[in-house]
């Protein structure tokens, strides 16, 4: 199986800023570029943090309500200092949370979830910036075609993997949702079966309807 990975994925034409870009600076190239937030690099290109939308907007929620309907805001010493900040270093979420081009999209996935961040900075072997990957980038596994992950998991892993003869498994594929029916030698394939296939990019779900050719049923329909 050919699983794209972060570097198949990610956007390679990064928008950074240096330490000392200005804050109305970074605001004017967020809104030019159409985007959230630039990764803050040092003098060799390497990510120390990011600025985002949030840290920018700090400023605005730190300041009285001009209508004088909402309650003072009380931030914390950490949001007053954003609030006051002049420059990327100042604003900056950091350190900066990377990823490489060769990471799967599970292990860029949980990196994410882990850090509670909606991108990744991805770097070279030097800690350089070649990218940035996001979200919206991982979720574009689950644009495949139910054609392609069909035959995928019928060539790939039930003909080449797990050597079964074609035909004798049928793959149906929903909006991602994958069917397994038909039988197989053993019955310890079944859960290998169904395994690999969760594992194919754009896969949603998987139900097995499979079961040995001595015709036990071995399985529920899952999920």
């Amino acid at each position: 199986m050919l699983h794209r990975l972060v570097g198949d994925l990610m956007t390679s034409a990064v928008v950074s800023v240096r330490q000392d870009t200005g804050f109305k600076d970074i605001a004017e190239r967020l809104a030019h570029h159409d985007i959230t937030a630039v990764p803050v690099v040092d003098g060799q290109d390497r990510p120390v943090g990011v600025v985002s939308e949030a840290d920018l907007l700090r400023k605005q929620e730190s300041q009285a309500d001009p209508g004088g309907h909402l309650a003072a805001a009380h931030p914390s010493p950490a949001e007053r200092t954003k609030a006051h900040a002049l420059t990327a270093e100042e604003l900056m979420t950091g350190p900066a949370v990377v990823a490489r081009p060769q990471w799967s999209v599970v292990e860029a996935a949980r990196a994410m979830a882990r850090h509670h961040v909606k991108r990744l900075p991805v770097v070279d072997d030097a800690g350089r910036l070649v990218g940035i990957v996001s979200r919206a980038d991982l979720l574009r596994v689950f644009l495949r075609r139910d054609l392609t992950i069909g035959e995928e998991i019928t060539t790939d892993i039930l003909t080449r993997t797990l050597g079964l003869t074609p035909g004798t498994v049928v793959v149906q594929v929903t909006d991602g949702r994958v069917t397994l029916s038909g039988t197989v030698p053993q019955e310890s394939l079944i859960p290998i079966a169904v395994r690999l296939s969760e594992s194919v990019d754009g896969v949603v779900d998987v139900t097995n309807l499979l079961r040995p050719e001595t015709g036990t049923a071995v399985d529920t329909p899952r999920r």
